[in-house]
């Protein structure tokens, strides 16, 4: 569904403005220059398909406001702007259920709008834990973080909170105070970052009335940040935003270390620190396979190397979809490796053969034709514990398969007498 940004700006040309910044972001601006026409866009649209609205604080026939008031009350998050860093009307725009407010006073600015519209959207699927026995204090933090679309949970304990990012895999954030009935915030930072790392999970503290010491205690528990009660409005979305980004970069630079940029696939190197990670004592029931795809040079000396690249796609697509449990990798060039963990020899043989059937029935779309491609599989299993070695033997039965007529399953017979 084509998400919306409705946009009731004063004037063509601001309108025109964060139009194109909203056309930047991905999204749909509907836009209009007066409350007027803005409702009748509106009601043109189905409203769930506005992901935000951005309106500017004062239009010719809502001079103070009404706008906003239009949109909050429309359910939708609403982002305000403003001509320039006035108090007196930021504080009138703060008063209000908005997302954030943007003066209109120099590029960075806009910026900053094009990153808040584009977190309204990850939040959907980003979780943050607020952990406090205020009740006020906690009902704030909570409208705060809900009005940016993150998938909040309330917690009262320690112990809540870390049933909460046992359940939910998708947390990102926790925000503590220090004064829980289980036990003191810094002790459950400190407890948190045995379980997760900084760059896992991000930890706020937040606490009022205790100086300057509370902060050092939180950091040097383990927390990423402090913010001291009463705190800003725009500072601790700030803040949250921050430490959110923060593990979202960790998170892509660490896909990007483990992803074969072609395939999408994990890589070699990951395929060896998963198994060695998962499977530490390997089962006694598994098996590995080596896939190599035949006469794959043919294809780029016929077709172009852009062929070769779709060939190799569209195997990796089949791959994790005929294996979606098992350990998987594009060893290089064109051969693959799957790892599947506490499965029978017999039954890994005939779930690889099925696969070489389905390669080689497979109609591959080329830029300009369509191709076929068999595969060649070397397995080897029970007869070691040792990932290197497992390998090792599942490379000498591919080579095996190869040097055999290609387009075959080939194991080593005298290891595996119980399965024929």
């Amino acid at each position: 569904m084509q998400q919306h940004v409705l946009v009731i700006e004063n004037g063509d040309n601001n309108l025109e403005i964060i139009s194109r910044l909203v056309r930047r972001a991905g999204l749909t601006p509907v836009g209009a220059t007066s409350l007027m026409e803005g409702r009748a866009r509106f009601a043109q649209n189905t409203p769930e398909t506005f992901l935000c609205a951005i309106i500017a604080y004062s239009l010719p026939d809502a001079p103070k406001g009404e706008a906003i008031d239009f949109a909050i009350n429309a359910y939708i998050p609403t982002i305000a702007t403003t001509e320039s860093l006035d108090t007196l009307i930021r504080d009138k725009v703060l008063e209000r259920d908005v997302v954030d407010y943007i003066p209109k006073e120099n590029a960075q600015n806009y910026d900053y709008l094009i990153r808040l519209i584009a977190r309204l959207e990850k939040n959907k699927s980003t979780g943050v834990v607020v952990v406090s026995t205020n009740r006020v204090q906690r009902t704030r933090t909570l409208s705060l973080l809900e009005r940016h679309n993150f998938v909040v949970y309330e917690c009262i304990t320690a112990s809540e909170a870390m049933s909460a990012l046992s359940d939910h895999k998708h947390i990102r954030l926790v925000i503590t105070d220090n004064t829980l009935p289980d036990m003191s915030g810094t002790v459950f930072v400190a407890s948190l970052r045995k379980a997760f790392s900084k760059e896992q999970l991000a930890i706020m503290g937040i606490a009022g009335g205790q100086g300057m010491l509370m902060s050092a205690h939180f950091i040097k528990s383990g927390a990423n940040d402090f913010l001291r009660i009463p705190y800003c409005h725009e500072e601790f979305l700030c803040r949250v935003m921050q430490n959110v980004e923060y593990i979202e970069s960790v998170e892509a630079i660490r896909r990007a270390a483990n992803t074969d940029y072609l395939t999408g696939l994990p890589n070699r190197r990951h395929f060896f620190y998963t198994v060695t990670m998962q499977h530490q004592q390997l089962s006694d029931e598994h098996a590995l396979a080596l896939i190599d795809l035949d006469f794959f040079k043919s294809i780029n000396d016929t077709h172009g190397h852009d062929a070769g690249d779709a060939v190799l796609k569209a195997v990796a697509a089949l791959i994790e979809f005929y294996f979606p449990d098992e350990i998987i990798s594009r060893f290089g060039g064109e051969e693959f490796c799957i790892y599947l963990p506490d499965t029978p020899f017999s039954e890994a043989y005939e779930r690889l053969d099925d696969f070489r059937k389905v390669v080689e029935a497979e109609a591959i779309e080329l830029p300009k034709t369509t191709t076929h491609i068999t595969c060649s599989i070397g397995m080897s299993g029970t007869t070691t514990q040792r990932i290197d070695n497992l390998i090792s033997d599942a490379d000498k039965q591919l080579y095996a398969a190869k040097n055999s007529g290609r387009n075959k399953v080939m194991f080593d017979k005298t290891a595996h007498l119980a399965f024929e």
